[in-house]
Order: C-alpha cells, then structure tokens, then sequence
C-alpha cells in the first residue's frame, strides 16, 4: 500500500559526533541516509525528507563570528537558510544518484521553507536553545551587551549564546508540499525546523532570531501535508523504558495509551527522546502511524517490521 511518509533525519545522518566537519565527510554521511530513503521510494511510498540543522548552523555562525571584521556578521535566520540551502544541495544531488542506481527517476526537489512562529510565544520571555561557539564568561556578557544577546553558562563548558526555541505555528509551504508530493516529487523541506519567521501585523513576513525543534516541526509538516507516517531517525533501533537499568526494554509496536502512559511515568528525557515521543504521539493522535528507528532499519519500520511504531 503507498502511503505518505515524512522522514525526519537526526543531526547524525549529516555529521556524526567528534566527526570533522567538511562537506566530503558531511556528503558521504547524507549520501548514506538517501541509499536507505532510496529504498522506501522504490517500496512504492511518497517521501517527504526534513532534516536537523544543528551542527551545520553552529558552523555557519562560527564563520561569521571569525569573519565579522572583513564582512558583516548575517542575522540568525538567514544563517538557518544558508544551512537550508547547503544540506538541501547535498541532499537532493545524492537522493538523485541513489535513485538512478535503482533504476528509479523520480523527481527530487529542495525547498528552502520558512515556519511561523508566535511572536508572543513564552519561549521569547526564556531563550534556552544554546547555539554557536563557546566564549569566556566575560567575553559573552559583553557580546551580550554590544549585541542585545542572551547568554548562559552550558553545562560547564564555557559560555554561549541561547536563542528562544518557540513551537512551530504552521509551515509556510506546506500545501506547496502536499501537491508536489501528491505528483509523486520527493521534497526535502524545512531544514532544522525551518527558517523561523514570525507574521506582522499587517500581515507581512520578517525573519526572527529563533531555533526551532526539529521534531515538533516534522510532526506539523506531516500534519499539514496530510501525510499518512512520521518516521523520526535517531541513533538506536527502538524507544526504550528503563532506559540504562537492567530491565530496559525495547518499544515495538504499542498503543497511543500505552506510550502516553510511559510519558507520564518520566520515561523519556526532555534533552533526548522527549520531544521526538512527543511529536509522535501528537501525530498518532491525529490518526497516523508514528515511527521511532534508526536510519539503518528506516525501510524495515516503514513495512511494519522494525522499530517503535505508534498508533491510535
């Protein structure tokens, strides 16, 4: 049966931990993740790829940072664009590869996406999202005065900017996306969350300082898009209860009850798997099947034969 899916990729099918960030190591690990999505398409299924833009965003403004005396330093959201924009490239150039060795020829499109947010969303009143490099305690409280920054101490590594990670409003692209995808065209679309903007009061578009988590914005770009599956990728095959204890247990296919009742018992950490049981039970609410693996078993999940599968 075709259905539509929306896979979200962790940061870790882009760049891998300790991993040097060039674009050969950075294109191999995506060319890697679409061999796998490759598959799904040649399963028959329509593919919506979104993707986190963590490191690659960090690096972005990291340039910026060195190079603010030669060139003027760029404002947050077009930094998420310019990372958008640079993984979309790798990603549709490789998906496109993987699906010729197939024998497929489906078109492959990258959209930069913009996400609206809530101007008067709490998180504006309370940045924690940290981002960019480390700086002395001194240097950043007076990077925060020079810049209108908010900075905090991060985890006792050095200190660093923090930017509001506000719930993602709607996707500004995304009916664009269903009529694509309803061609059979694979998009790959809101990169990092999307390009946070927020709307004006005479209805008009601005760019804010903002990181938007990736996950709840995968769960609204499945939602808009009417997808049928959210697939979130991370870094091991199932959710887990007792996670680390000698009774951990691997999540397989479970009821929307059963998960919201691991949740409530504190299950799921709000640094790791917390927002990704979020998003999926969210999207499982609403009558879709939601999906937790890792890349490796993606094609596997997507027939019902691996991973944690949610439904109602």
């Amino acid at each position: 049966m075709t259905e539509k899916v929306v896979i979200a990729l962790g940061g870790n099918a882009i760049l891998q931990p300790k991993q040097e960030a060039t674009y050969e190591n950075q294109r191999e690990n995506v060319r890697i993740s679409t061999e796998i999505i490759a598959k799904i398409v040649k399963n028959g299924h329509e593919v919506i790829v979104t993707h986190g833009n963590g490191p690659q965003v960090g690096n972005i403004l990291r340039q910026n940072e060195e190079a603010k005396d030669v060139v003027p330093a760029l404002p947050l959201d077009v930094c998420s664009a310019e990372s958008q924009g640079f993984i979309g490239y790798m990603m549709e150039q490789t998906l496109k590869n993987e699906l010729n060795k197939l024998g497929l020829h489906n078109p492959v499109v990258s959209m930069l996406t913009q996400t609206e947010v809530d101007r008067n969303d709490p998180a504006f009143e309370d940045p924690s999202k940290p981002i960019g490099v480390f700086y002395s305690e001194v240097e950043a409280k007076q990077l925060a005065e020079e810049k209108g920054w908010d900075v905090k101490e991060d985890a006792g590594r050095g200190w660093r900017r923090v930017v509001a990670s506000p719930n993602p409003k709607s996707i500004l692209s995304s009916e664009t996306i269903k009529m694509l995808t309803d061609h059979k065209i694979i998009v790959i679309a809101s990169g990092g969350g999307g390009i946070p903007v927020v709307r004006e009061e005479d209805g008009s578009l601005i760019g804010i300082e903002a990181v938007i988590d990736k996950d709840r914005s995968a769960f609204r770009l499945a939602e808009e898009a009417k997808a049928d599956v959210l697939m979130i990728l991370t870094d091991v095959d199932n959710v887990y209860v007792n996670y680390g204890k000698p009774d951990q247990k691997a999540l397989g296919t479970i009821t929307l009850e059963e998960a919201k009742g691991y949740a409530e018992e504190g299950q799921f950490s709000a640094g790791s798997m917390g927002p990704k049981m979020e998003a999926a039970m969210k999207f499982a609410e609403m009558g879709g099947r939601a999906i937790i693996c890792s890349l490796g078993q993606a094609d596997l999940a997507v027939e019902g034969k691996a991973g944690t599968q949610i439904k109602k």
